[in-house]
């Protein structure tokens, strides 16, 4: 698999490179916006890891060229760690963060979760499987364990939303747009009190969701 990692940090662009290609990835560097744009263009790169701090154009443009022509997964790694950062880098297209300093593990862990959903077809089947649930897109039902279970309207578009992006993160202000409308984008409790009600129909245990998962001020991830 070949990664570009986009940083104009000298020393952590290399050590990045070491690390990937020490796990089997074929690693191509990029130092400004302009020759990651014209990397991803020429090497067909299978993932994308992008610093936002870059010398010439903001990380975010650089996000926005790619999603202009490329599905690619764009793993942002940057020092920025205000939500809002976060969330604007997520709704231009990017499919992941992670905040500097971190773990290589965890960076590669991302990496691979990333290449592996974009292999993935999105969920253009009628029904999806997720753990025990069982949830129809085209009779607009859910089943756990094979009994049906009772979602009002509004439980229904939250979680259908998250089942069309399944295994990838849906900021909140997508929800809020998509579920409730663009004059509900700053009531942010709407989603704690609906992602509460899905955890207590659709999780085992719904103190400890498994699959209906929040990122603190950024969003939500139904994760199969």
């Amino acid at each position: 698999m070949k990664v570009l990692v986009v940083d104009d940090e000298p020393a952590l662009a290399r050590a990045l490179a070491i690390n990937l290609r020490a796990h089997g990835w074929d690693v191509v560097t990029a130092a400004d916006g302009r020759s990651a744009l014209e990397a991803a263009a020429t090497e067909h790169p299978d993932v994308v890891v992008l610093d936002l701090g870059l010398p010439d154009l903001d990380g975010t443009e650089v996000i926005a060229g790619l999603r202009g022509w490329t599905s690619v997964p764009i793993v942002v790694l940057s020092a920025r760690q205000h939500g809002d950062d976060k969330v604007e880098a997520l709704d231009l297209g990017a499919d992941d963060y992670v905040t500097k300093p971190f773990a290589m593990n965890e960076l590669m862990a991302r990496l691979r979760a990333a290449v592996r959903r974009a292999a993935e077809p999105a969920p253009a089947a009628a029904v999806v499987e997720v753990g025990d649930l069982r949830i129809d897109l085209a009779r607009k039902r859910v089943a756990r364990d094979g009994v049906d279970v009772r979602l009002t309207p509004t439980e229904w578009a939250f979680l259908e939303l998250l089942t069309r992006h399944l295994g990838r993160l849906v900021t909140r202000e997508q929800l809020l747009r998509e579920v409730w409308g663009p004059a509900y984008l700053h009531e942010g409790h709407y989603l704690r009190v609906y992602a509460a009600q899905l955890r207590r129909k659709l999780e085992a245990d719904p103190s400890r969701p498994r699959h209906l998962i929040t990122t603190p001020g950024v969003g939500y991830t139904l994760e199969p």
